[in-house]
């Protein structure tokens, strides 16, 4: 982004367009230099400047470009709504960045390829969109997760398909889009997840005939009810129609108090109102829970609530972590295992006394 394209996406979570137009753009998407690049970039009086991988081939070029100030404190307040330390994005991507932005008219060399065995699940936002008129569906609903999925998700994902087929659509299809960029230390790796999600598939808890899975190459904020508008115009991109959104999120507990960072209605409440996403329906989470009399997830009924069971996040990582089994009906067998084979590569080898850290994603 050029300094006017950040500004008015930190300012209006929008960025006018050439037709006049205001496009929902809720979260800055920038490239930091340091001082002694800016200083570099401006002696040669170059307009152009070239974007390389780790291993320095290049990738893409910038032109025309515009180097700015990156007023960090401005741009996390604008974003998160706080500057309290301990935000994760934060201190992974912003903290430590260069002190200017360099902006431009981006063109991409070729498609990225992250070589890890995972490219084959990252289509661009054209290619789901011929994937979604491949399969002839006339409805597409988004779903976006950073967990492996239990069968409270699936149950969320399979009412949402029988409803639009109730509202008249022949043939509505899931687009189950997992987040693919930086997450929090304590979230399952990428690579985990998708083994996890294909076991879904494979044992049928999800349908594959009417489910596109493919990465969502974006990295979390945890930026809350700001963050969601992202999330819900980037799936319009790809080509769906309907979202569907939960409780609180994109959020995520505050980093120096004990409670949430935001209010857990509020992200919902946004997505129904923000400019620019007026084309997406937004279907909310009903609240899915564990049915001891029933042995299976369902949805909460208040009338008989001691019956239910609400398992965590946390509660599932521990069950994962001390190779202890969840209820039956929590989660398939397969994706469980891959769960527990994950927490498993965490335990420090015979003879060493240091644990293997995941790889960022």
């Amino acid at each position: 982004m050029r300094e006017h394209e950040f500004l008015q996406a930190l300012h209006f979570n929008a960025i006018r367009g050439q037709d006049g137009r205001m496009v929902n753009m809720s979260v800055p998407i920038v490239l930091s230099v340091g001082d002694a690049q800016r200083r570099a970039i401006q002696a040669d009086g170059a307009t152009r400047v070239a974007l390389v991988d780790e291993r320095d081939r290049p990738i893409a070029v910038l032109s025309d470009i515009e180097i700015y100030k990156h007023n960090k404190e401005e741009r996390v307040a604008r974003t998160w709504g706080t500057t309290a330390p301990g935000l994760p994005y934060v201190e992974e991507a912003i903290t430590n960045a260069g002190d200017w932005l360099v902006g431009g008219d981006l063109e991409v060399i070729e498609p990225i390829k992250y070589n890890d065995g995972l490219d084959q699940y990252r289509l661009s936002p054209a290619q789901l969109r011929e994937e979604f008129a491949r399969r002839n569906a006339d409805a597409v609903f988004a779903f976006q997760l950073r967990n492996p999925v239990h069968n409270g998700h699936a149950l969320l994902m399979t009412d949402t398909r029988k409803r639009l087929l109730e509202m008249g659509y022949k043939n509505p299809v899931l687009l189950l889009h997992p987040l693919g960029g930086f997450t929090k230390a304590d979230d399952v790796p990428l690579s985990w997840r998708m083994k996890q999600h294909e076991k879904v598939l494979e044992e049928g808890v999800l349908n594959p005939e009417s489910t596109v899975v493919a990465i969502f190459p974006s990295p979390m904020h945890y930026a809350g009810p700001t963050e969601v508008q992202w999330h819900a115009k980037a799936r319009i991109n790809a080509g769906a129609n309907f979202y569907i959104v939960g409780r609180d999120p994109a959020g995520m507990s505050h980093p120096t108090e004990k409670r949430d960072l935001y209010d857990a209605d509020h992200g919902k409440k946004v997505l129904s109102m923000a400019p620019g996403l007026e084309r997406l329906n937004i279907l909310p989470f009903k609240v899915a829970a564990y049915d001891t009399k029933q042995k299976k997830m369902d949805f909460f009924d208040p009338s008989r609530k001691d019956d239910f069971l609400f398992i965590s996040g946390t509660k599932m990582r521990t069950l994962a972590k001390n190779r202890e089994s969840p209820p039956d009906g929590f989660m398939c067998p397969g994706g469980w295992k891959v769960l527990v084979e994950y927490y498993d590569s965490l335990v420090p080898s015979e003879g060493s006394s240091k644990l293997r850290e995941p790889v960022a994603a």
